[in-house]
């Protein structure tokens, strides 16, 4: 049965929470944002990436959207291997030229930066840094006591992608596309559709696509940033932090998704081709089936949502009659 305590998987919503491990390292001046990855990262200087930097990273412009060969399923949970090749990955554009959406490798790239500064893991430096001093029930791995409070995910029916007309799932099905690699960095996914209720998986840190937490800890999170970055008295970020990271770092046609969208330094930022607020100001992640965390300055408050029932939707429009029913609601309100 569902409760208020149940946590859900939010897919990659989980890049927002990465997003904000690695403002902090910023605002405290031990990750310099424009400062090469292999300043922190030695070994990413292979292929041609030594001149690749932290804020390419963060905003999908470093041209590391995939690997050349697919991670065998045996390691897909481990952290290593996708590190690993990542570093020795050729960029699949120049760094800085165009952007793509990293679906999947956002999470290696800025969580191995953060391990590599600050000696810890994603998962450890989240909940040492902001989970347990602001009590949000996050997490980005977790042990097999939380396993009862987890919720089962429910897959959407899986269509005939051929016959979708846009172009994301005409071009998911080309393995020479960007689009392929980026979203197929494992055969996982095709092996057991159910990989996201699996033990291997709750306990497995991949910080672009399993977070697992509830609405109200999203909402609490991104409530604060709207509102100066403090939490029950409690500093989540600094006001010019979340400044900088909300200015336009990639806007336009994404290499990956192949439709408009516009991010920050790791957030995904409102488009006129889809606004969230009237406004045009709110920031945050989505994750795969409908989950978000996003945040309103001007506004002043935070949004989550997490359900366990996925949906298949116009990705362009993000044509979730529950999204956009909650959005139409809450602005109605305010």
């Amino acid at each position: 049965p569902w409760e208020e305590d149940t946590i859900v998987n939010t897919f990659s919503t989980t890049k927002g929470i990465t997003t904000i491990c690695a403002l902090r390292l910023i605002e405290q001046g031990k990750l310099d944002v424009d400062a090469p990855v292999a300043k922190y990262w030695p070994e990413f200087a292979a292929a041609g990436k030594e001149d690749i930097t932290v804020r390419q990273i963060m905003s999908h412009q470093a041209g590391l959207v995939g690997i050349d060969s697919m991670i065998p399923v045996e390691k897909a949970y481990e952290w290593e291997p996708l590190v690993e090749a990542l570093a020795a990955q050729k960029p699949f554009w120049e760094p800085g030229t165009k952007f793509g959406y990293h679906a999947v490798t956002f999470g290696s790239l800025v969580g191995e930066v953060i391990r590599r500064v600050s000696g810890k893991s994603v998962g450890t430096f989240w909940r040492e840094e902001f989970a347990e001093p602001l009590g949000l029930d996050f997490y980005i791995g977790f042990g097999e006591e939380l396993d009862e409070r987890c919720a089962t995910m429910i897959p959407a029916p899986l269509p005939d992608l051929s016959k979708l007309d846009h172009p994301l799932y005409k071009a998911i099905l080309d393995p020479s596309s960007l689009t392929f690699k980026a979203f197929m960095i494992s055969p996982l996914m095709l092996v057991n559709p159910l990989y996201m209720n699996t033990r291997e998986w709750h306990a497995a840190e991949v910080p672009a696509a399993n977070g697992h937490g509830t609405a109200r800890s999203l909402a609490r999170l991104y409530g604060a940033l709207a509102t100066g970055g403090t939490l029950d008295g409690i500093r989540v970020l600094k006001p010019e932090t979340i400044e900088m990271a909300t200015q336009t770092q990639s806007q336009g046609q994404d290499a990956v998704l192949l439709f408009p969208t516009r991010f920050g330094l790791g957030f995904i930022l409102d488009i006129p081709e889809f606004q969230i607020s009237p406004n045009g100001t709110t920031f945050g992640h989505f994750g795969m089936g409908g989950s978000f965390g996003i945040a309103d300055p001007e506004a002043k408050f935070g949004v989550g949502y997490v359900m366990n029932k996925m949906m298949l939707t116009n990705p362009e429009t993000r044509d979730d009659p529950r999204l956009r029913g909650m959005f139409n609601a809450i602005y109605e309100s305010v």
